[in-house]
């Protein structure tokens, strides 16, 4: 299925961590994993790898079920093409931080899991690197 090859996308903002000197950290002696979206139905995957959004997501963001899934597809819709257009505009946008095109089909039911850390990772990064996606 062409959607396997082409909804794969990887998030690495390891690189632009300036005060970090390989890919992982220490947390309570444990490695940050990185996070995987994905709907396997729709052999959909997101891996992020980006240092804190393990602990965002388990700690600061709110938990599942607080948002609807309708509330999470249309905060997703307004965000995506947000993304994709500062990754395509490099020399304005950093592209250290907009690494990846996301392919997201706003007429695509991923499911609530997906919706929801594709959200979630999207405020976390407005957070950590001081950025507005409206």
């Amino acid at each position: 299925m062409i959607m396997k090859n082409v909804l794969f996308v990887i998030f690495s903002f390891v690189l632009i961590l300036s005060c970090a000197s390989n890919t992982t950290i220490q947390q309570n002696n444990k490695e940050e994993e990185p996070v995987v979206i994905k709907n396997d139905s729709l052999e959909y995957e997101i891996t992020i790898i980006d240092i804190g959004f393990n602990t965002y997501l388990n700690s600061i963001a709110r938990p599942a079920g607080y948002y609807s899934q309708a509330y999470l597809e249309n905060r997703n819709r307004i965000y995506v093409p947000l993304w994709n257009a500062r990754v395509n505009n490099p020399t304005r946008f950093n592209p250290n931080i907009y690494e990846n095109i996301i392919d997201y089909n706003a007429n695509i039911d991923y499911g609530y899991d997906v919706n929801y850390k594709l959200f979630n990772y999207f405020e976390f990064a407005q957070q950590k690197y001081r950025m507005r996606l409206r």
